[in-house]
Order: C-alpha cells, then sequence, then structure tokens
C-alpha cells in the first residue's frame, strides 16, 4: 500500500468502523445527489475533547486523592471517567495525527501509520465498549444499594468491585481487537449495535424499578404524615423528569453512532444511508459530549467528591 493509500485510511478511520468508509465512498459515487452534511470544525472537536479530558482527569484525581471515595460505586464512576477520557483522548489523538499528516508536518512510512490507525482504533473501541459497560454497572450498583440496602455492603465488597472492573476491562480489549480485526463482517457490526441495545435496556429496565421504589417510598411517608397527594405526585414528576434526562442523554449522545453502524450493514449503498453516513463526525462528537455530560451526573453531584476536587484544584496552584 502506498503512503498516500495508508494516510487515507487513516483519515477515513471510523473509530472501530472502517467499513463504513469503503462504503461511503461507494455510495457517494453512485449516487452523486446533494446531502445534508454538518461540517464540524477541527478546532471544536478538539476542544470538546480537552474539556472532556480535564473533566474525567480530575474524576480519577479527586477518587484517588480521598480515601472516603475508595467505594465500589465511586470505583465504577472514577472507572467510568477513565474509560471516558480514553474516549476522548483517543479521538483527539487520531484527529491531530490527521491534521498532521494533512499539513505534512508528520512524515513516516506505511508501516508505522498502519499500526498508529489499528492501535487508535482498538484504543477508542474498547474504551467506548467500557464507557457503556460501566454506565450499565453504575445502574446495577444503585440498583442493589436500593432494592437489598441492607445487605449491600456485603453484596458489592470492593475486592468483588476490583474483579467486575478488570473483567469489564480485560473483555473489552479482547473484543475490540476481534472487532478490529474482523471489521469486514456485517456480524461484529451487529453484535455491537446489539450490546448497545442491551445496555439501554438494562438501564432502562433498572431505573424505572428504582423511581416505582422511591415513589412509593416517597407516598408512605406521605400517608404516614398525612400529607396531601399532590407533593407525591410532584415527586413522581421530578423522578420521571430525572429518568427521562439520564436515559434521553444516553440514548441521543450514543444512538446515533449505533444507528450509522446499523446502516452500514443493511444499507450501505442507499442515498439516504450515504448521507447519513457523511455525519458521522457529528456522531463522534456527540459521544464527546457524552463524555463531558457523564461527570455532571455521576460525580460532580457528590459533595464529598466537589469537596475533593476543591482541594485537588487548591494543591495544583
Amino acid at each position: 500500500m502506498p503512503m498516500q493509500g495508508a494516510q487515507r485510511k487513516l483519515l477515513g478511520s471510523l473509530n472501530s468502523t472502517p467499513t463504513a468508509t469503503s462504503n461511503l465512498g461507494l455510495a457517494a459515487n453512485h449516487t452523486g445527489a446533494p446531502c445534508l452534511e454538518v461540517s464540524i470544525p477541527d478546532g471544536l472537536f478538539l476542544s470538546l475533547g480537552l474539556v472532556s479530558l480535564v473533566e474525567n482527569v480530575l474524576v480519577v484525581a479527586a477518587v484517588a486523592k480521598n480515601r472516603n471515595l475508595h467505594s465500589s460505586m465511586y470505583c465504577f464512576i472514577c472507572c467510568l471517567a477513565l474509560s471516558d477520557l480514553l474516549v476522548s483522548g483517543s479521538n483527539m489523538l487520531e484527529t491531530a495525527v490527521i491534521l498532521l499528516l494533512e499539513t505534512g508536518a508528520l512524515a513516516t512510512r506505511t508501516s508505522v501509520v498502519q499500526q498508529l490507525h489499528n492501535t487508535i482504533n482498538v484504543l477508542t473501541c474498547s474504551s467506548m465498549l467500557c464507557s457503556l459497560c460501566f454506565l450499565g454497572a453504575i445502574a446495577v450498583d444503585r440498583y442493589i444499594s436500593i432494592f437489598y440496602a441492607l445487605r449491600y455492603h456485603s453484596i458489592m465488597t470492593l475486592p468483588r468491585a476490583q474483579r467486575a472492573i478488570a473483567a469489564i476491562w480485560v473483555a473489552s480489549v479482547l473484543s475490540s481487537t476481534l472487532f478490529i480485526t474482523y471489521y469486514d463482517h456485517a456480524a461484529v457490526l451487529l453484535c455491537l449495535v446489539v450490546f448497545f441495545l442491551a445496555m439501554l435496556v438494562l438501564m432502562a429496565v433498572l431505573y424505572v424499578h428504582m423511581l416505582a421504589r422511591a415513589c412509593q417510598h416517597a407516598h408512605g411517608i406521605i400517608r404516614l404524615h398525612k400529607r396531601q397527594t399532590p407533593a407525591h405526585q410532584g415527586f413522581g414528576l421530578r423522578g420521571a423528569a430525572t429518568l427521562t434526562i439520564l436515559l434521553g442523554i444516553f440514548f441521543l449522545c450514543w444512538g446515533p453512532f449505533f444507528l450509522h453502524l446499523t446502516l452500514v450493514v443493511f444499507c450501505p449503498q442507499h442515498l439516504t444511508c450515504s448521507c447519513i453516513f457523511k455525519n458521522f463526525k457529528v456522531f463522534l462528537t456527540l459521544i464527546i459530549c457524552n463524555t463531558i455530560i457523564d461527570p455532571l451526573i455521576y460525580a460532580f453531584r457528590s459533595q464529598e467528591l466537589r469537596r475533593t476536587l476543591k482541594e485537588v484544584l487548591l494543591c495544583s496552584w
């Protein structure tokens, strides 16, 4: 493969979906029809990645510093931050390399470009899988803390959480390596889509059940104190709104990416699908936005973590 071909492969890398690159080219050539394409400037993409990087580094630093945060729940939150950090970092690295190759500031051999391409894809794919897994793990941890409150500390021990974390990382790296190796098989992309849907269903079922239990508990307190039902209804509405926002953000940020993978399998050369393929960078940007939002939802709402974060920032100055 000539140098230019290797560079195009890196430039066209879809972060574990190289099939879409070739299919996109075919579709565009065959149809030639104008498509609505949203342009994401490289500067904006890198800026969002940098914000995500800083946020998630702060979460990891805060959890590592405070021994009070060395529990299973915060271990999962810390690993979510670490995987989100890798998602944004790998995408920033690829964008930076692309810019350097385009400007000619980076000149290297074809084999090096190919190895870099494969390494970035494996890193990106494994970190994305880890992010999804840890979002599910946090949901499971919260579910156990509510429905098995008295046994929570005996069920979710730190050694068990550490074993689960190690299993998630190992499984994600091995799976992503297989996915990148056999990217040209439709079954591989479908497995990723099914995995996303499984995480979405898991989170929806657990959080809806938790909301129902919380509403039932609030109703019991209201009846005990003989308060009026509107207070209970207001609590239910707030809980439903929170749940909608949580699952809505998850689906909005990750859904388009996996829709893209689905279309790659079922309609790689269709006019409409080819137009959707052209906006792949928008889908990646949404995932980067999710890595920015995750710390706000799962980490920074903790008063203990915020206090530790202030100490980390003050020490850094």
